[in-house]
């Protein structure tokens, strides 16, 4: 009980300088750290703006489905010399004759019918709006999976920061031994310069350490699009859904993966782009009217005067009868289109399914493997507090407590890394299935 009452003092130790350090910072969650990408990250504002565009994009009269009505004017003017010579041989002259023509109204033009193109360009103006917003989803998962894989780098760096912590925390203890020895002749000045040097060595890998976690904190500061430098902790564990099953994934995956959302509405898509090419078989139907005013006046002339006013109206049909083939060209090419649409769908699926069938084996492997390394951790803990006490009491060598503690640290390190390898198979997963829970 007494060398584990020293090692847990030891461990105290350790971790007492960066938890003291950590009370000054900023406690980061997660849900923070997502809600804060959410509402700053550029991409998704960049993907949210689209969505806005195409938003607006739906509308009748973008779809050609709504009347345009214009309002015109033309007033031209003229200043000239004539000269006119009447049936009779009489001749009329007028220098600097001034002459003009005004014209203005309103007119409607409306096509009530062109063989339903119009109604299947609104259709895709809802798809384009659907797609936008699957691509915002895409962008929103992949942020956020960016976020939290980083969130849960910082932790992990974070517990092995403590691991070094303690590393250094039970080399002093080391060097402090091996000093008192020496003072009282128990051992060589060797064991002290040994125990120096290894104290250097925890405190360089440390050092390093610190600079990694100083790094990946500014490059999560930067996916949140706020200050760089702004400082701020994280949580001190990391938790991992152990509950996924393959089964479920699928489903989710079917119905939510924006991948394969996008590759549905390209294939709607395209039957839509084959409606409007086969409209134009159709005859094509408008409507017009308007209502208008004239005034025109010559100063040499038989009218010097004259003005109008009343409205007018009518109706225009056509329809193409030949147009080199065209039409049938460009309905075979919008059947490919269809064709290769319905291939990408195909093909998306099928990557999605050997993604997540990679990332779930993947998922499973990193589950046991934090099971393993949990309780490789425990032993070489207890066997550090073992060690820690026989050299104390002189009866191991330098090298054997050295190999104990640097067992201790890479089983904490190994630890740490087998839960965010497991952290990433979990976040890779939901990401894949299109539904990233925190």
């Amino acid at each position: 009980m007494k060398h584990r009452f020293i090692f847990l003092v030891v461990l105290f130790l350790g971790g007492w300088f960066s938890v003291t350090e950590a009370k000054a910072q900023e406690v980061l969650t997660l849900e923070d750290a997502v809600k804060i990408a959410l509402e700053r990250n550029y991409d998704i504002k960049f993907s949210s703006n689209n969505v806005k565009i195409e938003d607006l994009n739906v509308s009748l009269a973008n779809a050609g489905i709504l009347p345009t009505v214009d309002a015109t004017l033309n007033n031209n003017n003229g200043i000239q010399n004539s000269t006119q010579t009447q049936a009779d041989g009489s001749v009329r002259e007028r220098n600097n004759a001034r002459n003009s023509n005004l014209n203005y109204g309103v007119g409607l033009n409306w096509t009530i019918f062109d063989g339903f193109g119009m109604f299947a360009r609104y259709d895709q103006l809802k798809e384009f709006r659907a797609l936008s917003e699957t691509e915002l989803q895409q962008t929103v998962l992949t942020r956020v999976a960016d976020v939290m894989s980083t969130y849960f780098n910082l932790v992990q760096q974070q517990q092995q920061l403590r691991a070094y912590d303690t590393a250094i925390a039970i080399s002093r203890q080391r060097l402090n031994i091996a000093q008192n020895r020496f003072t009282i002749g128990k051992a060589a000045r060797l064991a002290v310069l040994n125990a120096q040097v290894d104290l250097n060595t925890d405190t360089t890998n440390l050092l390093r350490q610190q600079e990694l976690y100083a790094n990946t904190k500014t490059l999560l500061n930067e996916i949140l699009a706020r200050d760089v430098n702004t400082d701020f902790r994280v949580a001190e564990t990391i938790s991992i859904d152990t509950g996924l099953t393959l089964g479920a994934l699928s489903e989710l995956a079917a119905q939510q993966n924006p991948s394969l959302k996008a590759a549905v509405i390209n294939k709607r898509v395209a039957e839509l782009d084959l409606k409007q090419v086969r409209a134009n078989r159709l005859p094509r139907v408008g409507v017009n009217t308007g209502y208008n005013f004239s005034r025109s006046e010559s100063a040499l002339g038989f009218a010097t005067q004259s003005t109008g006013r009343g409205l007018t109206y009518g109706l225009s049909a056509s329809v193409n009868l030949f147009n080199g083939g065209l039409q049938r060209r460009n309905e075979k090419i919008a059947n490919i289109q269809i064709e290769n649409a319905r291939i990408d769908q195909e093909r998306i699926n099928q990557n999605i399914n050997a993604q997540l069938t990679t990332a779930y084996q993947t998922y499973l492997t990193s589950l046991s493997l934090v099971n393993l390394e949990r309780n490789n951790q425990e032993i070489a803990r207890r066997n550090q507090e073992i060690t820690l006490e026989k050299y104390r009491l002189g009866t191991l060598t330098p090298v054997e407590f050295r190999d104990a503690q640097l067992n201790y640290l890479n089983a904490q390190v190994r630890y740490s890394n087998a839960q965010f390898q497991a952290k990433l198979a979990e976040i890779a997963l939901k990401e894949i299935a299109g539904n990233l829970s925190l």
